[in-house]
């Protein structure tokens, strides 16, 4: 599972997400995170929970084109918490069950962490020069407890690449760039998540992870 994840402000673009807004997209995006880092020297993102009530940014498309998105990380039932873990989403299950896709976006990062078992040492996947990763993730509405309703998301992940196995058997789901707008907008089906593992195969197979301290 990805259990937190990192956005460095310096990010490298995005490649390929070509549309006007990208720009001021981006530089909003690049706003937040440097915000979050003067408040938050060295924190990664983590899962919003009962006593962690963070926001963090996503590209959602409602119809309009890709925007970006203040969400909650992991579904909020009945305002609470789920009890069920909901901050992960197994590929394999949306291939199964393709409603489970109908809202989607994407998770930007410049890297993810993970706990390897049972040394207990973390890692940190990224794809180096501070490039700006996709984690394609599902989403669905939440209503905290006397607040308005809002955007949960949940990662999607798929098996880990064979030799990082050893560190973690499960890895985000990478959507480069080129196949984001489609990521984004097209009908939910077992084709879709078949053409998003494909199209994040390149990105996928040069991630490399780096052992750092807790």
């Amino acid at each position: 599972m990805c259990a937190s994840y990192g956005l460095d402000p310096r990010f490298g673009d995005y490649k390929g997400f070509a549309r006007a807004n990208d720009r001021e997209m981006m530089q909003n995006l690049r706003d937040w995170a440097a915000k979050k880092a003067e408040r938050e020297p060295g924190e990664p993102m983590r899962p919003t929970g009962k006593n962690l009530r963070n926001l963090n940014p996503i590209f959602r498309d409602m119809g309009e084109g890709p925007h970006l998105e203040s969400a909650w990380w992991g579904y909020l039932i009945n305002g609470q918490p789920s009890k069920f873990p909901s901050i992960n989403t197994r590929s394999e299950r949306l291939q199964q069950k393709p409603i489970a896709m109908s809202g989607r976006a994407i998770v930007p990062a410049t890297s993810w962490f993970e706990m390897q078992k049972p040394s207990r040492t973390w890692y940190r996947f990224e794809l180096g020069d501070l490039e700006l990763l996709g984690m394609a993730a599902v989403t669905q509405r939440g209503w905290p407890s006397g607040g308005e309703q809002i955007t949960c998301y949940s990662i999607v992940m798929q098996p880990a690449r064979e030799d990082l196995v050893d560190l973690h058997d499960r890895m985000p789901l990478l959507i480069p760039g080129g196949f984001a707008e489609e990521w984004l907008a097209a009908e939910p089906s077992r084709e879709l998540i078949d053409a998003a593992i494909d199209a994040g195969r390149e990105i996928a197979e040069r991630v490399h992870a780096t052992a750092v301290p807790r």
